[in-house]
């Protein structure tokens, strides 16, 4: 058995061995690589994140059930999860990508997440997946800021920023990077009355900022984790 087979980890063990394989290998280490295993994964994890919040939160307006999933689907949530299961190790790279820490790399935790639960899916069928990323994602699920309140961190750092009466925050693009269909953000978050400066990465520039607001909530202590 792989050590992400097990019963605390994914939970679940394969039938077709090549799919882990997939799910684990980067684009830079060899084919078949996990980007479509991805593509697929990140289908699953919306659908069974978007029926949990469904489930458990009646009567919330579709906005606030769209941004508590966004918080929840993140980049960043995804890296936390993927560092729970402990993946880095396992993840097959090249050696570029290797020698530049690419096993520790947000971006890449992350798409390993995806691929992973779009392994399960393919293997055992969407029940199984589903189970898989209920339990994966347990930690957060039933954390209750998850559910007691559904603002974006953005909102939640300017009202906290306007209730003390000080300078809103500023937001700046410090880095794109990437291929021209896929590119990497990095944002910087300051809230220079609190002496606070925080960075964020996604796909997009509004995921990289909700980062860097969050980071920027934690450094205040607004919030425990981010």
């Amino acid at each position: 058995m792989h050590p992400l087979e097990a019963p605390d980890r994914l939970g679940h063990c394969f039938a077709d061995a090549a799919l882990l394989r997939q799910a684990l290998t980067h684009r830079s280490h060899s084919q078949p690589h996990n980007e479509r295993l991805e593509f697929i994964g990140d289908a699953v994890l919306n659908c069974v994140i978007a029926e949990a919040l469904f489930q458990r939160l009646p009567g919330q307006p579709e906005g606030d059930l769209s941004r508590l999933r966004a918080h929840l689907v993140n980049q960043h949530s995804l890296e936390a999860r993927a560092r729970a299961l402990d993946l880095g190790p396992h993840l097959l790279l090249g050696e570029g990508e290797l020698r530049s820490g690419g096993a520790e790399r947000a971006s890449i935790l992350a798409d390993a997440l995806e691929a992973l639960i779009g392994a399960v899916f393919v293997d055992a069928g969407f029940e199984v997946a589903r189970a898989m990323v209920l339990r994966v994602f347990a930690p957060v699920l039933t954390r209750p800021d998850v559910f007691g309140g559904a603002k974006d961190a953005k909102t939640a750092l300017q009202e906290w920023v306007q209730a003390r009466r000080k300078p809103l925050p500023e937001y700046r693009v410090v880095e794109v990077g990437g291929e021209a269909h896929r590119q990497q953000f990095v944002v910087e978050c300051r809230v220079s009355a609190f002496n606070v400066l925080t960075r964020g990465e996604g796909f997009s520039r509004r995921t990289a900022e909700q980062q860097a607001a969050r980071d920027a909530l934690v450094a205040l202590g607004v919030t425990e984790t981010a």
